[in-house]
Formats: structure tokens, sequence, C-alpha cells
């Protein structure tokens, strides 16, 4: 599901969705989340985090999802020599971007409810 959309996941979960209220329905259309969402209305409005991890607090323990700008692979290509004898190497690389990427967006839950949600201002 690389290129889903909201509408794609709310038709792949038809009958949870139709279970929301109205407001949350709407919410999770806008591909948005709010405070008190669980994570499946999350995965729902926004897709598979680009990456996730925890964060203890000194009573609570947060999971932060974490949504990054879109950007397809970055190439890179490379020629070397050496110095003794002949020798002559090359090399090609691929990169995702990793946790480089720009992040856009956090969702941070505590005890299985969208506590926070952090948007990069630009």
């Amino acid at each position: 599901m690389a290129c889903s959309t909201p509408a794609s996941r709310i038709e792949d979960q038809k009958s949870v969705y139709s279970s929301y209220p109205p407001e949350v329905q709407q919410t999770i259309a806008a591909g948005k989340v709010a405070v008190g969402f669980t994570p499946e209305q999350a995965l729902i409005a926004l897709g598979a985090p680009r990456r996730k991890y925890s964060r203890k607090t000194e009573g609570e323990t947060e999971e932060i999802w974490s949504y990054s700008e879109k950007r397809g692979p970055a190439f890179g290509f490379g020629i070397g020599g050496g110095s003794f004898g002949s020798g002559v190497g090359g090399g090609v690389s691929v990169s995702t971007f990793g946790s480089d990427a720009d992040e856009k967006l956090r969702v941070v839950f505590v005890n299985g409810k969208v506590s926070a949600v952090e948007e990069s201002v630009k």
C-alpha cells in the first residue's frame, strides 16, 4: 500500500470506518488525526508511519509515529583508483533518506490514544 490514500484505506476498512462517529469519519477522510484517536483510526487516516519509536517521560511511555515528506530514492555513483599496481573500482549507492527525510508530522500516543499531533512549520 505504498501509494495508499485516505479514500483507499477507508475502502479497505469500510466496516470499521462506518462504526466511527461522523466527526471522526470526516477527520479521517481529510487525512488527518485528532487527539483521542486510536492507532487504528490513525492508520486509516494517515497510513503506516515511516518510523515508530518510544519516549519515556517521568510518569509514562509515549509511542511516536513519524511521517515524512514522500521523496523518491537518491542514487550515487563513484569511481576510484589505486596506487599499488593497477586498480580501478566503482560503486553505486541507493538511499531512501532513512531518518534524514523531511519529517512533516509526529503523532504521539499515550495509553493507546493520540495525546498530541505535532506538525512541522515551514
